[in-house]
């Protein structure tokens, strides 16, 4: 039986408009699937949270908060005035011709700058796997493994000029290499792209000889220098 997937947008509400722009979104939902007709306004949708934002207080749910959109759009308070205010706005927000501006909400999974996106990927615990929003697991799994690779620098107390200029074989990048392999699922050609190891098939040779004599080295390669 196929497994339905979950996908969520996590949305930063710090007040730099990106909660604006995701309430918009759903609240244009019933004129992106042409629910209502040219002369209907969006209030006669029911099946949205946004009549509520029109409503006073008593006649809304305990658990909304409208005072957040409000102020997004600048409007100072939760009153009949601000109330009307908001949804003039928008109404010509809807007729503004300004869709195209949500298809990166339809199409990711975060609507926020990049720290902010970053701290959520360091969140992420999940592996990757057929019943996960792949692109942001994988998305974690290379932010992990980049946190790896700053410890371990850290640790060897070398700078990312150290390590480009340090031979492709160092036993140091060696570990961290099989560090990475260990504890990430992010492919050869990306942690040796990462360590400056050179090619994918090196690095395989490289971590496939612990514990062993290098009698030789892989076609195309030479033992020395590294």
């Amino acid at each position: 039986m196929a497994r339905k997937l979950r996908i969520q947008l996590v949305v930063d509400g710090s007040g730099n408009g990106y909660l604006k722009t995701a309430c918009d979104y759903v609240h244009l939902n019933p004129v992106r699937a042409r629910l209502l007709r040219a002369e209907e306004p969006l209030s006669d949708f029911l099946w949205s949270s946004y009549p509520y934002y029109l409503c006073a207080p008593s006649g809304r749910p305990g658990w909304l908060r409208v005072d957040r959109l409000l102020g997004e759009w600048g409007i100072a308070g939760d009153s009949p005035a601000g109330r009307r205010a908001f949804g003039r706005r928008m109404e010509w927000r809807r007729r503004e011709g300004t869709m195209g501006e949500f298809k990166g909400m339809e199409r990711g999974w975060c609507l926020g700058d990049e720290q902010f996106r970053r701290e959520l990927l360091e969140q992420v615990s999940t592996g990757p796997g057929p019943s996960h929003y792949g692109e942001a697991v994988q998305e974690a799994v290379e932010v992990r493994a980049e946190r790896m690779v700053v410890e371990g620098l850290k640790r060897l107390g070398w700078t990312e000029e150290v390590l480009r200029a340090r031979r492709k074989g160092d036993p140091s990048k060696v570990g961290l290499a099989r560090e990475l392999r260990a504890k990430t699922t992010m492919p050869l050609a990306w942690i040796a792209a990462r360590l400056s190891m050179g090619r994918r098939g090196y690095l395989a040779w490289l971590l496939a000889r612990r514990g062993k004599c290098p009698s030789s080295a892989p076609s195309g390669q030479a033992l020395l220098p590294i």
